[in-house]
């Protein structure tokens, strides 16, 4: 080989050389999916240290801004489900009067079934907390739109651990630890919360 003057060849060229219009060295194997738009593959440089972006290039949703959108989601449904419990006055044993609250169980899980479940499944993945904290719900791991089911899987997770001891607790703070930030329910219905 000979070098553009017409000398030997001195060294390796500038470029390296592709001889099938590829890279020189192979392309790395991307297991999730193809890349978007952008260019970026869904969680390409996540095992580097970088952000793990999807096919729009949105990076995970803040911690802070999760808590406090599902703070506000939970003071709406709270709203909402208030007609569904009422306070009686009953006469205690020793003649005095006691106020007792009593809630329509079933009423109360549908209102707040069918709010988590409308909003998120044909909003864009998004309550009204997330939507004010610019958040949304999306496939894992190509941060496509979420279906019907995906997010009837999700909220049903998140309503058993709610109610049986300590598994809500336990859910919530998984997001501490996870790497990707998904809580249990995430897990389960194969979802992630990421900038809106």
């Amino acid at each position: 080989m000979r070098s553009p003057g017409g000398g030997p060849y001195d060294g390796p060229p500038d470029e390296p050389h592709e001889p099938h219009g590829g890279p020189p060295y192979g392309t790395p194997e991307i297991p999730y999916g193809p890349a978007g738009p952008s260019g970026a593959r869904p969680w390409e440089g996540y095992d580097q240290g970088g952000p793990p972006y999807g096919p729009w290039g949105a990076p995970l949703g803040g911690r802070w801004r999760r808590l406090f959108a599902g703070l506000l989601d939970i003071v709406i449904v709270s709203v909402l489900t208030s007609p569904f419990s009422t306070t009686l006055t009953v006469r205690a044993a020793d003649g005095s009067l006691e106020a007792v609250r009593t809630v329509n169980g079933l009423g109360v899980a549908v209102v707040w079934f069918l709010y988590y479940w409308l909003l998120t499944a044909f909003w864009n993945g998004q309550t009204v907390g997330k939507r004010l904290f610019r958040l949304r719900v999306a496939q894992f791991p190509t941060q496509e739109r979420v279906s019907a089911g995906q997010v009837a899987v999700r909220e049903i997770v998140y309503g058993i651990f709610g109610v049986v001891c300590c598994l809500g607790l336990v859910d919530l703070l998984w997001i501490l630890f996870d790497g990707k930030k998904q809580a249990l329910h995430d897990k389960a219905a194969s979802t992630i919360v990421v900038d809106a």
